[in-house]
């Protein structure tokens, strides 16, 4: 007598927002899929997308150090969108917690993540010190979290387990930065045992097959068309969008605008024989503004200035990005194809390594670009160069990205006449200029643009990863515009897809 086949209905599919609601950092997202069959056999197959520290706010050190409203242990897959800290930094916390499931990210990504991560483990120890209080992780958790760690090129279809195969499409936000395309469904996998995880297996899952619900996270959403970097792909077929919404409420500049205002201020500094600092993320904008000063230096848009990159950070991320030239647009590939083989190769630049060389920067004669981390001036060398010049009224600041609520950068941006930096009060004469095209987020009018390639099949938009105006603000025009059902989850809340 033949034995009856186990039969799978439609999968139980929830998200929990965990963490990024109402705030552009501290990524954190929890896709569940619970499935029954006919014998009454249940499991739930947990997917945690992305890891983030919260950043910038009074109450980040706080909710960083709670608890995660999920057991790590039973957490089955991590997917990790990119490398900057608020998608990345409690990572090794999560291993600390028990996490034991198997992390996928692209191989740029997991690079990037590695040197990204060992700056966060030093940058933390100290930051726990002075607040006596112990690190939120340690080098062990870092490395035990490698341990767990699985690459997937782009555009490879793959069965991660729980009747879910994932596609890793390019979000053009930084090098290796993904948009996750989950195809979840009994069509994916036929039986119950395919709920283990199957680590880099491959499958024939292209397009979406009748029976299925696909989910796409897209992490942060690339500024296309970007300078070196390939364009956002479409999410043709998506049923529901998690999304971010950095810029959500607003829309940047021209590129032809924000090229010629860096070159006016550069041009400025020379003529003026003035200072320029640009405190830059070490990740993505720093290889931008490198990118610029070297085509404007070699199409004779500038003289040649001295560039001091003084982040060991920087150079390190910035060596990834040369291995990593495959993953450029066109354009850029026919820059080294026709014979500038190294893209960010200021004539005139010189890399710092160390505190004393930092503080001899200083004292070198102007012109010069001084270029530091971090990004928001919350930490990193450009809090001493911002200390020592922010006094002098020959001094330039120019802000070339985004400035969170709370931070020095956001002060600075505000028109501030004076800060405190190490406990002491700094008056601001230097002259304070902001750039802000050259964010590496999509604009509103862009974002709007991207949901709109879904195309019919989409059902609901998750608005995310933004200040509560910019995420309410999106959702809104969404709604106006594509007539789609946006909604702006708050953090802790679990939604249920039908």
């Amino acid at each position: 007598m033949a034995t009856a086949q186990k039969k799978l209905i439609t999968p139980h599919i929830s998200i929990m927002f965990c963490g990024g609601t109402g705030s552009v950092t501290g990524a954190n997202f929890l896709l569940e899929v619970a499935i029954s069959n006919s014998n009454d056999t249940d499991k739930t197959f947990k997917v945690l997308i992305d890891c983030g520290l919260e950043q910038g706010s009074e109450a980040a050190e706080k909710f960083n150090r709670q608890p995660f409203p999920y057991t790590p242990a039973d957490i089955d897959v991590l997917l990790v969108t990119h490398a900057h800290a608020d998608h990345i930094g409690r990572i090794p916390k999560l291993v600390k917690d028990g996490f034991q499931g198997v992390i996928y990210s692209t191989p740029a990504t997991r690079d990037l993540t590695e040197v990204m991560l060992a700056d966060a483990v030093h940058l933390l120890t100290e930051e726990a010190s002075h607040l006596h209080q112990p690190p939120l992780y340690e080098e062990g958790d870092v490395q035990a979290a490698f341990k767990l760690w699985h690459t997937i090129p782009y555009y490879t279809p793959t069965d991660i387990g729980g009747c879910i195969s994932m596609l890793a499409k390019d979000s053009g936000h930084i090098l290796g930065a993904a948009m996750y395309e989950l195809h979840i469904g009994t069509n994916v996998c036929p039986t119950l045992g395919a709920f283990a995880p199957k680590a880099g297996t491959a499958t024939s899952i292209a397009t979406k097959k009748y029976g299925e619900t696909v989910v796409v996270f897209t992490g942060d959403l690339g500024n296309s068309p970007a300078l070196f970097l390939r364009d956002t792909d479409s999410v043709a077929g998506a049923n529901y969008i998690v999304m971010e919404s950095v810029y959500g409420d607003r829309n940047h500049q021209s590129k032809e605008s924000r090229r010629a205002e860096l070159t006016a201020v550069i041009a400025d500094t020379i003529a003026r024989k003035r200072t320029l600092i640009i405190p830059t993320f070490s990740l993505e904008r720093t290889q931008d503004i490198l990118f610029e000063i070297n085509e404007l230096e070699h199409a004779g848009k500038i003289p040649s200035i001295p560039v001091y990159m003084d982040s060991p950070l920087a150079e390190r991320v910035t060596d990834i990005y040369r291995q990593y030239s495959t993953d450029y647009n066109d354009q850029a590939k026919k820059l080294i194809a026709s014979g500038d083989k190294d893209i960010f190769a200021v004539p005139k630049l010189e890399r710092i390594q160390n505190n004393r060389e930092s503080e001899r920067v200083d004292s070198l004669p102007n012109p010069k670009i001084i270029m530091a981390g971090s990004g928001m001036s919350v930490g990193g060398r450009i809090i001493r160069h911002e200390q020592h010049f922010l006094p002098n009224r020959d001094t330039t600041l120019l802000l070339v990205g985004y400035q969170a609520v709370g931070t020095l950068g956001r002060a600075l941006q505000d028109g501030v006449k004076e800060v405190t930096i190490g406990g002491e009060h700094v008056p601001v004469r230097a002259e304070i200029k902001a750039i802000l095209g050259y964010s590496s987020h999509k604009d509103s009018d862009h974002l709007v643009e991207f949901v709109s390639t879904a195309g019919p099949s989409l059902k609901k938009v998750f608005v995310a990863m933004g200040e509560p105006k910019s995420e309410l603000f999106l959702a809104q025009r969404l709604h106006d515009y594509l007539g789609v059902n946006a909604v702006v989850p708050k953090l802790g809340d679990t939604i249920e897809l039908s």
